[in-house]
């Protein structure tokens, strides 16, 4: 049973050499026979540490001191790096990060995927601060502190990090935490108040204030007020089944924005849609993706998962027809209304749960000539069979989990008869060890 152990005493210091880094952005010495995780210590470094946990294949440990230091060392942006668990890499250069998460891509195609790649793509990456535009706080009044934090948790952690602010957050949030700590902490719900949802488009940022109870109006005017002072769009979400609404402003549409200038389009979106987090980061990402489908204006493409439109819309401009499908039927409304927004007639959109594909679904019994793929976390495992069907001879996917990805490119390559062609990293979430790729697959005709 690989149980932790906690230790009934500190245990003594030890100075080991870290001679890897783990996928999760550890750094891994070996003491006793044994691999041990240290957080924030990098390769090649010497290091004092303190076994924190014991497992039964692997230890745990917490960085003492540095007594020889990497040349990928860096000072972290952020005052409360090494406590606060939303960023787990600041303390190395964004250079080596990049190596760092382009090798666990391609170690894990290797290992798991049992691929690999005929050509490397230049890895995409824009800035490294004030880069995310979404993002879910904490909200917690604690009693011992007589103080309302808001935040991220702390490394390792279910209690918030006190937080004065957050240099990966759009400035607009990022340096205002404190100004929302002071907002909730002034109201009557401020107990019954567990988080906030930030979104941001390219103009307009919204805060989606998640609340227990009913607000009274005194509260709703301070929330109006803070929404007209900091240029905030105010919204309420009560439990369900009750909907969200926005309280601020009035006059306004629920929906934010953001635009693909490389493709004249606008997006529009509720503050709680999925849409990636990174907008600077998505934009390349989407200019990256049509270059590599090599469309042309006779093929018809198929865009699986595909939200509010993000990649089929911009395909739908140099294709003669596209087809989106995604699983809510929420983001397939959103999808076709930005279809109507950006005068786009050549698109079609349809809700499927792809996890669970309908051999009979009308828009499964056509021919495509490309396929892009964008899934979650969880991979594209259950729609893979109907490759067969598809035929299609080029394949772009788009991928938030080098695992699955992995596993995915197994069945791709070895089941569905393609050879992949092309992988690179997509530096979404820099900082983090979080790692998005874009590969390539090609049609083996050989």
């Amino acid at each position: 049973m690989n149980k932790n152990v906690k230790l009934d005493k500190i245990e003594k210091s030890a100075v080991a050499k870290i001679h890897s880094f783990s996928h999760d952005g550890r750094g891994i010495a070996t003491i006793n026979n044994k691999t041990t995780f240290i957080p924030e210590a990098l390769p090649d470094e010497t290091v004092s540490l303190q076994i924190t946990k014991h497992h039964r294949h692997y230890d745990e440990a917490m960085l003492l001191s540095i007594i020889e230091s990497s040349s990928h060392r860096t000072a972290p942006p952020c005052q409360h790096f090494g406590v606060c668990g939303g960023c787990s890499l600041q303390h190395m250069d964004i250079e080596s990060q990049i190596i760092f998460k382009q090798q666990t891509v391609i170690d894990q195609l290797n290992k798991l995927g049992h691929v690999t790649p005929a050509a490397i793509l230049n890895p995409l990456h824009a800035n490294s601060i004030a880069y995310r535009h979404k993002a879910r706080l904490g909200v917690k009044f604690v009693i011992k502190k007589n103080k309302v934090l808001v935040g991220f948790r702390e490394k390792s952690s279910r209690y918030l990090a006190d937080l004065e602010r957050c240099v990966v957050l759009h400035p607009k949030i990022g340096e205002n935490l404190n100004a929302l700590r002071d907002l909730i902490a002034s109201l009557h719900a401020y107990q019954h108040i567990p988080q906030i949802e930030v979104a941001r488009g390219d103009e307009d940022t919204a805060l989606v204030f998640r609340h227990l109870i009913p607000l009274n109006e005194e509260d709703q005017m301070k929330l109006i007020e803070f929404g007209k002072k900091m240029q905030f769009h105010i919204y309420l979400q009560p439990n369900a089944p009750l909907p969200v609404s926005l309280l601020w402003p009035t006059d306004s549409t629920d929906k934010l924005s953001y635009t693909l200038p490389d493709f004249q389009l606008t997006f529009h979106f509720h503050p709680l849609d999925f849409t990636q987090v990174n907008l600077a980061m998505n934009r390349l990402m989407v200019k990256q993706a049509i270059t590599l489908l090599e469309l042309k204006n006779n093929e018809k493409v198929l865009d699986l998962f595909c939200g509010i439109g993000n990649f089929t819309l911009p395909i739908a401009r140099f294709a003669h027809h596209v087809v989106g499908i995604e699983g809510s039927q929420e983001m397939v409304l959103r999808a076709k209304d930005n279809a109507k927004i950006n005068h786009i007639k050549n698109a079609d959109f349809f809700t499927a749960n792809l996890d669970e594909p309908d051999d009979n679904a009308p828009w499964l019994k056509s021919h495509y000539d490309k396929l892009l793929l964008d899934p979650a976390r969880v991979g594209a495992i259950n729609i893979l069979p109907a490759l067969q069907r598809i035929q299609a001879k080029k394949i772009v996917y788009v991928s938030c989990n080098p695992a699955t990805l992995a596993r995915d490119a197994n069945e791709i390559v070895h089941q569905y008869g393609y050879k992949l062609s092309k992988i690179g990293i997509i530096n979404m979430f820099p900082h983090t060890s979080h790692i998005e790729a874009m590969a390539v697959f090609d049609k083996d005709e050989s």
